[in-house]
This record gives C-alpha cells, structure tokens and sequence, in this order.
C-alpha cells in the first residue's frame, strides 16, 4: 500500500502540475489575472500543491526510515483537511448543479469552442474522485472543528473579496450567475457557499473516520 500510495501521489503531482501549464494557453479568456479569479484554476494549484507536499512526505519518510516527517506530515493533513478536499468538493458539486440547472450561468457554450470536453472535466470531474481515493489510500489527523472552521472562513474571505474587488474595477462578475443576483441575494449566495465548504470539510472527517476509525496509522513508500 505504501509503494502504492507514493506513486499516486508522484502521478497525481504530475497530472496538476501539467494542466496548471496547460489549460492557460488554451486562450485569451485567462488574460488579467484569470488564474487568480476563477476558482476552478486556483483549485487546480492547490491540488497541485497538496499533492506535492504528499509525495515530498512519502519521500522523506522513505529515506529516514520514519513513521512521519512532523511539520510536512502535519501541512500535508491540515492542507488536505481545510484546503484540498473541501475547496475540491465544492468545485466539483457547485459547478455541476449551476452546470445542468443553465450552464450558461456558470460555463456558457461558447466555451466549448476553448476547452476541449476532457480539459472540463479535467477541472470540474475527476477532483472529486482523485480526492475521494486519497481518503482511501492514506488516513489524515483532521484539526479541530474550530480551526478548520477559521481557516476555511479566512479562505472564503479572500477570495470573496478578490471577486469584489475585481468587479470594482471592471464592472463585470466573473460568473455570470453572479449578475443575476441583487445585494442580498450575493450575501446569500456567499455565505451558502462558506457553509457549503464547511460542510465538506466536516463530510471529509467522517468519511476519513469511516475508512480508517481510531487506526491512523499512517504508511509510506
């Protein structure tokens, strides 16, 4: 399992870092600031990210001949536990719900003329269960319920006010569902959306807690 588990990782790492370079040549659209504007990208790095920092554990853990590395075990499981698999979640279900209600809402056809149909779901599909067979592969220490709470909270904040600010200075929304709502419906939308990321930060703890109970034994190469 451990070999295993370190070559999904060194794939994994593989495959985000190739589209975090591939997906923006693919055209104009990602011009000013796009990569940091739409969700979907900054995801793609964070999979990127988590997915290094988890090959870099299995690593060392295989030259020093040790049952984990302190500090890059401990990132690697807050990263997962706050970051990687809530925001990766959230990705996947928040599109595909807006997606099959009016795509032209959240990913309009003409789009289809840009992004190759794999590229998509790429972006939008196998997040889920790439994150999903992690869980599987490997048990992670979640924080406490406050701490992913905050730093969840800290995450949405930023990026909320990234899409505000960016609409300030534009005076266009990055998604066009955005367009359709008034001020009270916009505070709606983002404070569903930051109970939604809690919510899968707290389904990623039971579903960790399901397959690896109190055995968090962890393995490497």
């Amino acid at each position: 399992m451990g070999t295993s588990t370190c070559l999904y990782h060194f794939i994994l790492l593989n495959w985000y870092i190739f589209l975090n370079y591939y997906i923006p040549q693919l055209g104009a659209i990602f011009q000013d600031g796009a990569q940091s504007k739409y969700l979907t990208l900054l995801n793609l790095l964070l999979q990127a990210v988590f997915f290094g920092v988890a090959f870099l554990d299995d690593v060392l853990k295989r030259i020093k001949k040790r049952k984990d590395i302190k500090f890059i075990t401990a990132f690697r499981d807050l990263f997962f536990a706050t970051l990687a698999f809530p925001i990766g979640t959230f990705v996947f279900l928040a599109f595909w719900t807006i997606y099959l209600y009016d795509r032209e809402l959240i990913y309009p056809k003409t789009l289809d003329g840009i992004f190759p149909v794999w590229v998509n779901h790429a972006m939008h599909s196998f997040i889920l269960l790439f994150l999903l067979i992690e869980i599987i592969l490997r048990p992670h220490h979640y924080p406490s319920k406050t701490t992913g709470f905050i730093l969840l909270a800290v995450g949405s904040i930023g990026y909320i006010w990234r899409i505000l600010w960016l609409y300030s200075k534009t005076g266009h929304w990055v998604y066009p569902v955005l367009e359709k709502l008034s001020p009270v419906g916009l505070a709606a939308f983002f404070f569903l959306s930051y109970i939604s990321t809690v919510s899968f930060f707290l389904l990623g703890e039971r579903l960790n807690h399901w397959k690896w109970g109190e055995n968090l034994q962890d393995t490497s190469c």
